[in-house]
């Protein structure tokens, strides 16, 4: 993993010609700064090609010594542009490598988990950041605002997994955490300058008209289902998908016959989950399912990065469940705690319940933890305390699912929706607060935010007899960017008034943000809400940003699961709609 030439990027780079020099031309036109002739003079080509290219983004100085390092006597955008990725990707190498040579010294369980999880995290970093330049050489420029968020999300998830690295440092012992953390801070500036040049370009793109580039795209022709009970199910295939792409949506998986099936008592191909999933095939572009019988199965289960649409399923969130108890006092990192992982893409569950045992007086325990970009989880259960649901990166759906816990019980920085979910908060010890979300989101160009959309919050069995006693919130900023909303949701008496809680001091408080919409219920009043800047009030047109058509684009990738979904909003003022 250490050699140059496997993380040098190539590719095509005709479309990123466009970008660098929109955003270059635009930069050197609207810059806070500008040369004089004088200076202009002594500055060679190179030099100044370089400066106007890191001109929009956010660390201009680490964009500028990188490049004149590793870019020398280069002056073409097209160069400038393939070498940000390469240093970039080879910066995170190094740091990877390090990360290698400070697990054989590590003397502590904690700080030799941490360590070996940055091995694993930031490799993924180097593969979006790969998938992200490659992007860039393959779409048209009529589909730019699709590619555009794409290429926005595989950069945030690349961003996430580095600050997954430094978190897994927390309550170690020695000086590994302070090494990781001087490899990744030049990493993660050059990772958010690329993200600033692509969100640069696409705000740019945005104003321009292309249409003459296409007269007949479909594209334009495409009503965007905005606004009422308008749903997509298996049976309504939209016009406006490609060929290639409406094939997938003629069955629904659960009616498909599984390619292999799971059963305890030995009547289906294998006992267990784990050997199942050695008989995928991998980095697979069809359905590959798996149907997993009634039965608990203790294990914990990866769906690795090359197993890309894997399907499961079960007889019933009540009946199959997949169940672990590892955590947090067991010095291991939160992500090594998670009962189920699912990391390939395109990974689609139902019918069945992930679980983590282990209790509140354990702390952090997951049960599930995604970071599969276009996965989908229907009529699933996730039921834990601290940190049930771990939605990690990219874009992720799910529908009538129930999820159970106490403190930070969904967190991560996902793209993501609760469409239709029921959210339970349980009894956590008696010193203990509940908190429902803990978004991550740690920059103010990601693409993460949590989105509740027509879900319930309510207090589970063992919370009602004594939830006027133990102080319950709808969410805290876990990082300083964090991003959630809540909309046409019900929420139960369950939550304190003021609704949001502070991690920390005031960290996150101005720079969050926090919005409700629409919401009914004893809970819902905002009239007392915690009054932080980042408390924001939206309108019915604002939140449209935050649908799963517009939020996740999730019109092109969940129909072909056949779970129904709502791609907009609610009509307004609806008072009387429940939960279901």
């Amino acid at each position: 993993m250490g050699n140059k030439k496997g993380v040098i990027i190539g590719g095509g780079v005709i479309v990123l010609v466009a970008v660098v020099a929109a955003v270059a031309v635009i930069s050197t036109q609207n810059g806070k700064k500008s040369s004089g002739s004088s200076d202009s003079g002594q500055l060679s080509s190179s030099v100044k090609s370089i400066k106007d290219f890191c001109q929009p983004t956010d660390y201009q100085k680490t964009c500028e010594s990188a490049l004149q390092q590793a870019a020398v006597n280069v002056s073409s955008p097209t160069e400038l542009a393939q070498a940000i990725f390469n240093v970039t990707s080879e910066r995170i190498a190094l740091a990877l490598n390090k990360s290698a040579t400070l697990t054989s010294l590590a003397n502590d369980p904690r700080t030799s988990g941490a360590l070996e999880n940055c091995k694993e995290l930031l490799q993924y970093a180097i593969e979006d950041i790969k998938t992200s330049f490659e992007k860039l050489g393959g779409f048209e420029m009529t589909n730019f605002q699709q590619a555009t968020k794409d290429l926005k999300t595989w950069l945030s998830a690349a961003l996430t997994y580095q600050d997954t690295c430094l978190e897994g440092f927390e309550n170690t012992t020695g000086d590994a955490s302070q090494k990781m953390q001087e490899s990744l801070q030049s990493t993660k500036e050059l990772t958010t300058n690329i993200l600033a040049l692509v969100d640069e370009f696409s705000k740019q793109m945005a104003n321009l008209d292309l249409s003459f580039l296409d007269g007949n795209n479909n594209n334009n022709k495409r009503r965007l289902l905005e606004e009422g009970e308008a749903e997509i199910s298996s049976g309504d295939i939209p016009s406006w998908l490609p060929e290639s792409k409406r094939s997938l949506l003629a069955t629904a998986p659960a009616k498909l016959k599984p390619n292999l099936t799971v059963a305890q008592d030995g009547s289906g191909d294998f006992k267990t989950i784990k050997e199942a999933l050695t008989k995928v095939p991998p980095s697979s572009a069809q359905n590959f399912v798996i149907y997993i019988k009634q039965g608990t199965y203790k294990e914990y289960i990866s769906v690795g990065r090359t197993l890309t649409n894997v399907v499961m399923y079960g007889d019933g969130p009540t009946k199959t469940v997949i169940s672990g108890n590892k955590n947090f006092m067991m010095k291991l990192t939160t992500k090594d705690t998670a009962t189920f992982e699912a990391i390939g893409n395109g990974f689609f569950a139902r019918d069945l319940a992930i679980e983590n045992t282990a209790g509140a007086q354990n702390h952090q325990a997951v049960a599930l933890r995604v970071q599969s970009d276009f996965s989908v989880f229907y009529n699933c259960q996730f039921n834990g305390y601290q940190d049930t649901l771990y939605t990690h990166a990219n874009r992720q759906f799910y529908r009538e699912c129930t999820i159970s816990g106490t403190i930070d019980f969904i967190f991560g920085n996902a793209q993501v929706i609760f469409q239709n979910c029921l959210l339970l908060v349980r009894k956590p010890m008696d010193n203990q607060q509940n908190i429902v979300t803990a978004q991550g989101r740690g920059e103010p160009r990601s693409a993460g935010g949590t989105v509740i959309h027509n879900c319930t919050v309510s207090a589970d069995a063992s919370l009602k007899p004594v939830q006027s006693k133990i102080q319950t919130y709808l969410g805290r900023p876990w990082r300083e960017y964090s991003r959630t909303f809540y909309i046409q949701s019900q929420i139960d008496d369950v939550i304190n008034p003021v609704g949001w809680l502070p991690w920390a001091g005031d960290f996150g408080i101005n720079t969050c943000f926090y919005a409700e919409l629409e919401n009914r219920g004893a809970g819902s009043d905002t009239s007392k809400r915690a009054t932080w800047k980042g408390v924001k009030k939206i309108t019915y047109a604002d939140a449209q940003a935050f649908t799963v058509e517009h939020f996740i684009q999730g019109s092109q990738w969940i129909p072909k699961t056949g779970v129904t979904y709502i791609p907009g909003l609610l009509p307004q003022s609806e008072g009387s709609r429940i939960h279901k």
